[in-house]
């Protein structure tokens, strides 16, 4: 994929750029944001951006991505990229804005690296941006293609369930009354709304409710943020959007799907918000009548927290052969586990499949008691709420 050449200098050049990736990425938004400050306001993450999560995933995004050139010359991340193009999707990301992240990247790059970018080193990391961009382009078109519209649809708020003190579920049918379009349990819309100072923010929310209905159910846990962006949009929706609101919600996207694992073992991992991809998964396996062993294992602070824990057991007791195990901090009850997420007393059968969602600490703990039982990493899925930081680490 990288030509021969390119591939020499990227890879002699790699712990330089790598070393100075984050200022790259630092200097790279301000230029960006700068020349073009609607990104910031009506598409970037406003709270991701103040906290530096966006910068950080971006920096390991593209070392993760060149690396990978490096040491496999004839294959491409096409996992690491899948996840990206999902979440591009989500956001109504075009091809037309690949050049203006290039112009303003290299700029960065320039200015930081000063002397050290030659025209052969721009050239050749010039390479790694276009491959990696047109290969998203490329999975992007086919994710719009197959969702039927890459344009934001009205829905009205039908309904609004306060599931615990910080975590709501909103159920909202189209505006146009046209059809629902199906979704893959574990996926996940991005939800746009207009906030107080004009802006419009995006955020991405999991799907909650079972598959095939006709509204969509997700679930949105406050952030508390203080003064800073971050949590300006699940604070907007707890304390403004109520039933006969309308919200503005892209197609389903998002890769973490039970796909391939007909009659296999499977492991549910979730913590805390992370949840809401999961009980639409078994939702989805109780409709199917799945009938190898599933296993649900959740961890958080209390039963309290505990977002739609009622139907996370309903769904897992509808399964042929499942087991259950939740784990909280504290004020653990009969037949619940104390403390944080431990898989060394829960049976992990030969051939499982696994899929996590929750904070990162926890899905990194979780893979390694894994890995150490015997799963293989290739069996292992995670989905990332916001920024993917692992790519960071």
């Amino acid at each position: 994929m990288l030509s021969e050449q390119s591939a020499a200098t990227v890879r002699a050049t790699l712990p330089a750029v790598g070393a100075a990736i984050e200022e790259i990425t630092e200097l790279f938004y301000s230029k960006l944001f700068t020349a073009h400050p609607a990104l910031l306001r009506d598409l970037f993450n406003r709270g991701n951006h103040a906290s530096g999560a966006q910068k950080s995933a971006l920096a390991g995004s593209i070392a993760a991505f060149a690396g990978y050139l490096i040491e496999h010359p004839d294959q491409r991340p096409d996992a690491m990229l899948n996840r990206i193009a999902h979440k591009h999707a989500s956001l109504g990301v075009v091809p037309e804005q690949y050049p203006i992240v290039h112009e303003h990247l290299f700029a960065a790059i320039a200015e930081v690296l000063g002397e050290a970018v030659t025209p052969e080193v721009a050239a050749a990391w010039t390479e790694v941006y276009w491959l990696m961009a047109n290969a998203l382009i490329a999975i992007e078109k086919r994710l719009y293609e197959e969702s039927g519209s890459q344009e934001f649809r009205d829905w009205e708020v039908v309904g609004r369930e306060e599931e615990t003190a910080d975590v709501v579920s909103f159920r909202v049918r189209p505006v146009d009354g046209g059809p629902v379009r199906g979704f893959r349990a574990g996926q996940y819309v991005s939800v746009g709304v207009k906030l107080a100072d004009g802006a419009r923010q995006i955020r991405q929310y999991s799907l909650s409710g079972a598959p095939g209905e006709d509204v969509r159910q997700f679930s949105v846990k406050r952030v508390h943020g203080g003064t800073t962006p971050e949590g300006e949009v699940s604070n907007h929706l707890h304390a403004q959007v109520r039933v006969g609101d309308v919200l503005q919600l892209s197609e389903p996207y998002g890769d973490l799907v039970i796909d391939g694992a007909a009659g296999r073992p499977l492991l549910l991992a979730s913590a805390g918000i992370g949840v809401t991809p999961m009980i639409a998964m078994l939702a989805s396996l109780a409709a199917d009548g799945y009938a190898a062993p599933v296993t649900a294992v959740h961890g958080d602070r209390s039963p309290a927290d505990h977002a739609l824990r009622t139907d996370h057991h309903a769904y897992a007791d509808k399964l042929a052969d499942s087991a259950v195990h939740f784990f909280y901090e504290h004020d653990a009850e009969p037949g619940t586990h104390t403390g944080l997420v431990d898989l060394s007393g829960i049976d992990i059968a030969p051939g499982t499949r696994a899929y996590l969602c929750g904070p990162l600490p926890f899905m990194r703990a979780v893979r390694t008691q894994l890995i150490e039982k015997g799963v293989s990493p290739a069996d292992i899925h995670y989905e990332v709420f916001g920024p993917d930081l692992w790519l960071a680490a």
